[in-house]
């Protein structure tokens, strides 16, 4: 459990130092083709890791699985206080379960 802590408190460092290089990138409407393309919206988010980009920072993180087309995933994660919201492409994303 503390281990558990520990992993949390050292994400929340990367990201918050990662988040002084520039903003959170996320997909634009355009990438993801809204109006072409399906979207499922997940009622109870699924656990991923993903990787998202501050500016040129590329930080991994855990997050939840919030919706998805069939190329992206909208996915949201914490640092301390602050919540992070963005698209990214799919294949930047794994299952929480399939970590090897």
């Amino acid at each position: 459990m503390l281990s558990a802590y520990r992993d949390m408190q050292s994400q929340a460092r990367s990201v918050l130092e990662a988040a002084k290089h520039g903003p959170l990138q996320s997909l634009t409407p355009r990438e993801l083709d809204e109006r072409e393309q399906p979207m499922t919206v997940y009622p109870r988010p699924k656990r991923v890791r993903a990787w998202v980009r501050f500016g040129p920072e590329a930080v991994r993180v855990d997050a939840k699985l919030v919706r998805s087309t069939p190329l992206a995933a909208g996915i949201e994660f914490r640092a301390e206080d602050q919540t992070f919201r963005c698209w990214v492409w799919g294949n930047a994303v794994t299952l929480a379960d399939e970590e090897m």
